[in-house]
């Protein structure tokens, strides 16, 4: 028998299956963000398939952007602006400096 966590991340539970190819081209059509997909298909086509190092950088960069959606850090973390980030990259940059 193998051991049980004690918690379960009920999130994971809504997250899309993307255990294969398929999979990950249905949750990118569904949840993916406009033209995730056809960005996919097009960097996967250029890669060679014997590169499996490259093919597994393709597809978890494109997991993760599946991910995000069900992150509420995430999700909130595209929305921010450029001025946002700026501004709060400096507050952070100036405490340092102290």
């Amino acid at each position: 028998m193998t051991a049980q966590p004690d918690h379960h991340d009920h999130r994971a539970a809504s997250r899309p299956a993307m255990g294969t190819l398929a999979e990950l081209r249905t949750a990118l059509a569904t949840w993916g963000f406009p033209g995730d997909l056809a960005e996919f298909e097009r960097e996967l086509d250029a890669t060679d398939l014997d590169d499996l190092s490259r093919v597994r950088e393709v597809v978890q960069a494109y997991r993760h952007r599946v991910l995000l959606r069900f992150d509420i850090e995430g999700a909130a973390a595209l929305t921010r602006s450029t001025a946002d980030v700026t501004a709060e990259l400096r507050r952070k940059m100036a405490s340092a400096e102290r």
